[in-house]
């Protein structure tokens, strides 16, 4: 990996949902430029989210880029060329486990099962479903978990609800299922992988892979399922929108909100394009 003589850093790995993306969970225009601008100086702009393959890729057509891929927060990640390099699902007979317990001891929060390249869901008229949908522009598959999945497992859960229900599931989830680690990503959602996922086992994954010192990487993002990747790497912003326990867990925070297309105006600062 070339190292650009006038940028700080070779990587770059961000959260997207409050951290690339605008409140809206949009493509802020004026940022397309200057991550397109990162391609010709060699340096990987990798997104890294609780998200599927399928809801990065919209993202990266929509600014005109490609890269590598750091999908459900660590538990599946990929090569630029969609190749697998990590894979960490449930195992079918705990997912079904976990799911028969959901149904029946939270049978108010919604469920989808994500594995590899699938959603399914129970019920794709639901509100909450409908709003992932418009969110991700991906198509919830409505099948049971044993029909859409097989012994390959799933990689993560996604529960919906009401803020009092989702603190509420993540602490029956967590007593219940220790394997496991129920991490709200928000307010309404709460996500469920294996107790062994992190976001930055996926950040060393891809530097190890593509040969770049994990001391050259930075790295943005907002939530608290970003707060081990900010920890691992040393020149980390979290955003000005985040929580203040995100803040302390990074290095430094960007002056500008998501919705003020901070994390684009910190790479050019970065840079020296301002």
């Amino acid at each position: 990996m070339a190292t650009v003589e006038n940028a700080a850093f070779d990587i770059v790995f961000t959260d997207v949902d409050g951290t690339l993306l605008d409140a809206e969970h949009r493509v802020i225009a004026q940022s397309c430029s200057v991550i397109q601008g990162l391609a010709p100086l060699d340096i990987p702009f990798v997104l890294v989210s609780a998200r599927m393959p399928e809801g990065l890729y919209t993202i990266q057509n929509e600014i005109g880029f490609t890269g590598p891929l750091v999908c459900y927060s660590g538990a599946y990640v990929l090569d630029v060329q969609g190749n697998e390099l990590l894979s960490k699902p449930i195992a079918l007979d705990e997912a079904l486990d976990l799911k028969a317990f959901l149904d029946t001891e939270l049978p108010e929060v919604c469920c989808s099962e994500y594995g590899f390249h699938t959603w399914a869901c129970d019920d794709d008229t639901d509100p909450r479903i409908m709003n992932e949908e418009r969110i991700t522009t991906l198509k919830a598959t409505r099948a049971s978990l044993s029909e859409a999945f097989d012994e390959q497992g799933i990689h993560k859960f996604l529960l919906m609800g009401d803020p009092d229900q989702i603190v509420a599931a993540q602490e029956r989830i967590s007593t219940a299922y220790s394997n496991l680690t129920a991490v709200r990503s928000s307010e309404t959602l709460c996500e469920i992988m294996r107790g062994d996922v992190t976001k930055s086992e996926g950040v060393h994954v891809l530097c190890d892979y593509l040969g770049v010192d994990i001391e050259r990487a930075i790295a943005f993002g907002d939530g608290r399922n970003d707060i081990d990747m900010l920890r691992a790497v040393p020149r980390s912003y979290a955003m000005a929108n985040a929580p203040a326990e995100v803040k302390d867990s990074a290095a430094g925070v960007t002056e500008l909100s998501n919705d003020q297309n901070g994390l684009a105006v910190q790479l050019e600062q970065l840079l020296g394009m301002r």
